[in-house]
């Protein structure tokens, strides 16, 4: 199982943003990181400089976001919808960016249901409870 550092996930991220501007070949994982920070031009700064990324501590409760958190979870809710695990999320989250009318839109509102399950977990100390995610973009994407 692929557990990275904080410092990896920062230097993966900034190293993908490098290849992307300097128009080089990029590996699968890069290529879809690559369309995620082309979404999000306010991050790029953030991506130029490695060590500085390492370096940076994003306080919780700050008003700045985490960039590489966001990313990532952008990353997270692609796989899951590739290979729809947890069970329901790939149809919940194609629902949503329909209503929607924006996979981008889709995937922030998914976040929130994402962040608000491992919170819960972790409050709790048990699982993070996959369908209740689901559960929460179905409701999400049927709102009125």
């Amino acid at each position: 199982m692929f557990n990275p550092t904080q410092a990896e996930v920062r230097r993966f991220f900034c190293a993908t943003h490098a290849k992307q501007q300097a128009g080089q070949p990029m590996q699968a994982i890069e290529t879809l990181a690559g369309l995620w920070i082309s979404e999000h031009p306010e991050y790029h700064a953030e991506l130029a400089d490695a060590d500085a990324a390492v370096a940076r501590v994003y306080a919780e409760g700050s008003d700045q976001a985490n960039p590489f958190l966001h990313l990532s979870m952008h990353l997270s809710i692609s796989e899951q919808c590739s290979i729809d695990q947890p069970r329901g999320i790939r149809q919940a989250v194609e629902l949503l960016a329909h209503r929607l009318g924006s996979l981008h839109a889709a995937h922030h509102a998914a976040m929130d249901c994402l962040g608000r399950m491992l919170w819960e977990a972790q409050r709790a100390g048990r699982a993070p409870d996959g369908q209740a995610y689901v559960a929460c973009v179905q409701r999400r994407a049927t709102a009125d």
